[in-house]
């Protein structure tokens, strides 16, 4: 049974690092504040910084992506404020790259929220394109009914 609606503000949560590249000497990331997070849905505001990419994947769930400030490259298609992105469980995007100014993100995704990745050579390509260099993912306080499953 339902037990009614759930009230969060994003001022009250807790930043998460979620996903990290190194340039040079600097450290760029992807954060995160889970706004409500349950095994039917995530909803997410997130931060990136300039520059910041994140390799072509799927989710394992539907998975909306709507820009708020910034903008963030989507393969070819540029995302600027406004921009709606939809995704069907299964499908995959990316790869992305944060703007200039880098990106504000409200996301959600409906059912399991983790990830697979794909298009690894592409990836690679855009790594080595951007002088990008993988760093181990940082630990995130996941629920625990759900296994990171990050690479």
């Amino acid at each position: 049974m339902a037990g009614g609606p759930r009230f969060s503000h994003v001022e009250d949560e807790a930043w998460q690092v979620v996903r990290q590249l190194k340039r040079g000497d600097d450290v760029l990331s992807v954060r995160e504040k889970w706004l409500d997070f349950g095994p039917s849905f995530l909803s997410l505001y997130a931060q990136w910084d300039p520059g910041m990419m994140v390799q072509p994947h799927g989710h394992h769930s539907n998975h909306v992506v709507f820009v708020l400030e910034g903008e963030v490259s989507c393969g070819s298609v540029r995302c600027l404020p406004g921009t709606h992105i939809a995704l069907d469980q299964g499908d995959d995007f990316g790869p992305f790259v944060a703007g200039p100014e880098g990106v504000v993100l409200l996301e959600v995704m409906m059912g399991d929220p983790r990830s697979f990745p794909a298009r690894q050579d592409e990836w690679e390509r855009l790594l080595q394109e951007h002088g990008m260099e993988r760093v181990p993912n940082p630990p995130i306080d996941l629920p625990e009914w759900l296994e990171d499953a990050r690479n």
